[in-house]
């Protein structure tokens, strides 16, 4: 086996360098309060792996392959997820946050974010499409140009959405997040 490839590990406890982790494939991993924030990610793959209470503030993912990856607790604020790789991605986020993210022109379709806190993120010109943002704090995230047809917001709060400037066809809303999309109205709800 090749030492660029690791398969069925668990690291705990890692700060990686900048080149720590370039040109390896990570297959089933479990990274653990490890911090990824310095990394440079040239060549990297992580296929059916899961990052728990890991660190990625401002991290440079990109061209970085998310193949059915897991993240818990983890930090992204900041990272630029626009320049992954988009051939078969995949990844869901539980508990994590993701201020100042960018999603944008994305195809992010069934992406689920589960309790995270996603302050002021990007997702313009994304397809978001069969997106779950369970209870999810969206405080000025930007939907623009957005597909978000049958996206759940059902549970989340705080955003705000023009649906005269995305597609929201059988998106989901619950009563109490209505206002987020008539606030260009300047409509008074009590």
């Amino acid at each position: 086996m090749s030492a660029n490839y690791i398969l069925d590990t668990q690291i705990n406890n890692t700060v990686f360098g900048p080149d720590d982790i370039m040109y390896k494939d990570y297959e089933r991993c479990i990274f653990t309060n490890c911090d990824f924030s310095q990394c440079n990610y040239l060549g990297v793959a992580f296929t059916d792996c899961e990052f728990v209470n890991c660190n990625f503030t401002e991290a440079k993912i990109n061209y970085v392959s998310f193949r059915d990856v897991m993240f818990t607790g983890c930090n992204f604020t900041g990272v630029n997820f626009a320049m992954v790789d988009s051939l078969l991605f995949k990844f869901e986020f539980k508990e994590c946050i993701l201020d100042y993210t960018k999603f944008y022109t994305l195809k992010m379709r069934g992406t689920v974010f589960t309790g995270c806190q996603i302050i002021a993120a990007d997702f313009m010109n994304a397809d978001i499409t069969d997106v779950i943002f369970d209870n999810c704090n969206l405080h000025k995230s930007v939907f623009l140009d957005t597909i978000a047809n049958k996206v759940d917001f059902s549970t989340s709060y705080n955003y705000t959405i023009d649906p005269e400037k995305n597609k929201l066809k059988k998106a989901i809303f619950s009563e109490s997040g209505l206002k987020g999309l008539l606030t260009k109205h300047e409509i008074i709800i009590r």
